[in-house]
């Protein structure tokens, strides 16, 4: 079974069991593909420690829209892929098979066939999935062992741009790679291109990498182009910056810091 994390409209002839979930950018309902309630979704994971501790919340959602482990979630967005990397990382945390489209929804063509929904509940096993989860206390503790990747702005890593934070800035130690500077378009770039930038950003091979935004979509699309690039141990601090600047005892870094 195919497990790499990205694919194209044509590799989807070669999948397998299939079926195509879609995150709506203003409530629009493609025919054919199942819609995900990402701001639902957004919201219930702000209400706990790491963003996934409330299994029922999950597993309820996750079997309303027919999900399951009998086929891949092939997950496209409007071109963002800002919310259709948010998606995989959760299917993919929870141990269940997914893959981020590269290309928007205007790339998809003609929309292949599916399986009919899964009637069976799925079983859901947090941290089964190959990007790990990091919390603020688990992230606190290991600063100096992880690298931090900033997908984030400049404007909002040099603390100009404070997106509703009471406190701005960036981790101590933090690696800034703006996550549009990982797209072409709506295409995510090639993999030799996204290793070297990383490279040239200074990350190195030894340390596992640990992605974080401000809200948890540009993070995930981070530990995808990492993944995509050939980097292990990646991980995503999901609920990210907003989570961390609420805490006045995380360490921040300003302008020069």
């Amino acid at each position: 079974m195919q497990t790499k994390p990205l694919v194209s409209a044509a590799d989807l002839e070669t999948l397998g069991p299939l079926r195509l979930l879609y995150v709506p950018a203003a409530g629009e309902q493609p025919d054919g593909l199942i819609c995900v309630p990402v701001q639902h979704w957004i919201e219930t994971a702000k209400q706990s420690e790491t963003g996934f501790e409330d299994l029922g919340f999950w597993q309820r959602e996750l079997e309303s829209l027919g999900i399951g482990q009998d086929a891949f979630s092939v997950v496209i967005d409007d071109g963002r892929m800002t919310e259709d990397a948010r998606v995989w990382f959760i299917l993919q945390y929870f141990g269940l098979p997914a893959m981020v489209f590269d290309g928007g929804l205007s790339m998809l063509g003609p929309v292949p066939p599916q399986v009919p929904r899964s009637s069976a509940s799925p079983e859901l096993k947090p941290g089964a999935g190959a990007v790990g989860l990091k919390g603020r206390a688990g992230l606190k503790a290991e600063l100096g062992n992880v690298q931090v990747f900033d997908a984030r702005t400049a404007a909002e890593f040099r603390a100009e741009d404070l997106k509703g934070n009471i406190r701005g800035g960036h981790l101590p130690g933090a690696v800034h790679l703006s996550h549009d500077e990982l797209l072409d378009g709506v295409h995510l770039r090639p993999a030799v291109e996204i290793a070297r930038m990383l490279e040239n950003a200074g990350f190195d091979g030894t340390r596992p990498i640990v992605s974080h935004c401000n809200g948890g979509g540009r993070a995930a699309l981070a530990a995808l182009a990492a993944v995509v690039a050939g980097r292990d141990n990646v991980n995503v601090y999901y609920l990210s910056f907003a989570d961390w600047a609420a805490d006045e005892t995380c360490p921040l870094k300003g302008i020069g810091g």
